[in-house]
């Protein structure tokens, strides 16, 4: 069963953690997610809602548990969970993931066959599971896209978010300690 509500109605760092170690699922593809970022409305210059409501961001201002699916440089999708209260514009990068199930389809959209590549970046995991901007504010209770529980309770790691000019320096990262998936080291 897809994960409910309440599992999204956390406050955003608190999704971020819980989210390692749980299953993306859509259609036959599965990975378990390794790295996460949170994004906050509040004193979060990084966060796409830092500034208010627009046409482009308008999903993170719904309820928790809708994809908010943007495309950045002109060349990869990046998926993110909406999460926080309603109204407030909050949401968690995906960044990697363990690929699972249906890794023939990955290598193949990736053109790679190196299974440690398929999915270990924000833009390779959207481009491995045919993520788009179709999928831009779907809601994640459905059994084809979802959150899927595990029984895992990784180790969780936590460094400065990644790729970012501005609110860089903040702690928001979040990844399984040792998973050979993550996508940076920490220490880059």
């Amino acid at each position: 069963m897809p994960l409910g509500k309440k599992f999204f109605n956390q406050p955003t760092v608190e999704l971020a953690k819980s989210l390692l170690g749980k299953y993306l699922c859509l259609g036959n593809l599965k990975g378990m997610i390794v790295e996460t970022e949170a994004y906050l409305y509040r004193d979060d210059p990084g966060c796409h809602a830092s500034r208010g409501l627009t046409k482009r961001n308008a999903p993170m201002f719904c309820p928790a548990g809708r994809a908010y699916v943007y495309f950045i440089y002109g060349m990869y999708h990046c998926l993110n969970i909406v999460s926080g209260k309603e109204g407030e514009g909050e949401a968690v990068l995906i960044r990697a993931l363990e690929p699972v199930q249906g890794i023939p389809l990955m290598q193949k959209r990736r053109k790679t066959k190196r299974i440690e590549n398929l999915c270990n970046g924000p833009g390779k995991l959207t481009q491995a599971f045919g993520i788009t901007r179709k999928h831009n504010n779907l809601c994640l209770l459905e059994e084809n896209f979802c959150i899927r529980s595990s029984r895992k309770k990784p180790e969780i790691c936590t460094s400065r978010r990644i790729g970012l000019s501005a609110g860089k320096e903040l702690e928001l990262r979040f990844f399984i300690k040792g998973n050979r998936f993550v996508s940076k080291s920490p220490y880059h």
